[in-house]
C-alpha cells in the first residue's frame, strides 16, 4: 500500500526556493524534514506525513500554490511486496504428496491392465472370444432367415385348399411370413436386451 510520494524536479525547484526564502518562516521541524527528503538520492521519497504538514503550513500562511502544483510531476511510491522464502519442510512435504497422488492416478488409471495375459495369451483367447461372438451372431441371423422362408413355404402350401390363384396364395404367404418375422425379431430383441442387461 502506498505510504509516500516520488517526487519530480518540480516539486524540488519550489521546495528549495521555499527553503531559500527567509521570510516564508518554515517551521524549523518542517524544514529539516525537507532538507533531509531533498538530501537523500533520487528518487526522492516524501512520505505522506510530511505532504500533510506541507499543505498545512502553505493553507496557514496563504501561499499563492498549493500543494497538488507542488506535486503535478510526482507520483505514487509503491513498494515492492518482498515474498517470504518458502519453508522446505512445506515444500518437500507438498513434493511427497504431488507423487502419492500421481501414483494413485497412474494405478487407478491401469488396474485393468496385466500384462502378463497380454503377453501370455491374452491375443489368442480374445480372438477366440470373437469367432464365438460372430458365429453367435451368424447362427442367429441364419436361424432368422430359415423361419422366414419356413413360415412362406407353409403359408404358400398350405394356402392352396383356400385359393386357387396364385396372386392370392402369394401375398397370403408374405404376410404369414412377415407376421413369423416380426414376432421372430420380437424375441431376438428381448433376448438380446437380456444378454446386455446382465452384468
Amino acid at each position: 500500500m502506498a505510504s509516500a510520494f516520488v517526487v519530480g524536479d518540480k516539486f524540488r525547484n519550489k521546495v528549495t526556493h521555499l527553503l531559500g526564502k527567509s521570510e516564508s518562516a518554515l517551521p524549523r521541524a518542517l524544514g529539516e524534514e525537507l532538507e533531509e527528503v531533498l538530501e537523500k538520492p533520487e528518487p526522492t521519497i516524501l512520505p505522506f506525513s510530511t505532504a500533510r504538514k506541507i499543505k498545512k503550513y502553505l493553507q496557514d500562511n496563504g501561499h499563492p500554490f498549493y500543494l497538488h502544483e507542488l506535486l503535478e510531476d510526482s507520483s505514487l511510491h509503491l513498494p515492492e511486496i518482498v515474498k517470504p522464502p518458502r519453508n522446505p519442510e512445506l515444500v518437500a512435504r507438498l513434493e511427497k504428496i504431488k507423487a502419492k497422488l500421481a501414483n494413485e492416478e497412474y494405478k487407478r488409471i491401469t488396474r485393468n491392465v496385466n500384462a502378463r495375459e497380454i503377453n501370455c495369451h491374452g491375443v489368442l483367447s480374445d480372438f477366440g472370444q470373437q469367432v464365438r461372438s460372430v458365429k453367435a451372431v451368424v447362427v442367429t441371423i441364419f436361424n432368422f432367415l430359415v423361419t422366414i422362408v419356413a413360415a412362406f413355404a407353409c403359408s404358400y402350401m398350405g394356402s392352396q385348399y383356400l385359393f386357387t390363384e396364385t396372386t392370392a396364395r402369394v401375398i397370403s404367404a408374405v404376410i404369414a411370413a412377415s407376421v413369423v418375422g416380426l414376432a421372430e425379431l420380437y424375441v431376438l430383441v428381448r433376448t438380446m436386451e437380456g444378454d446386455l442387461g446382465e452384468p
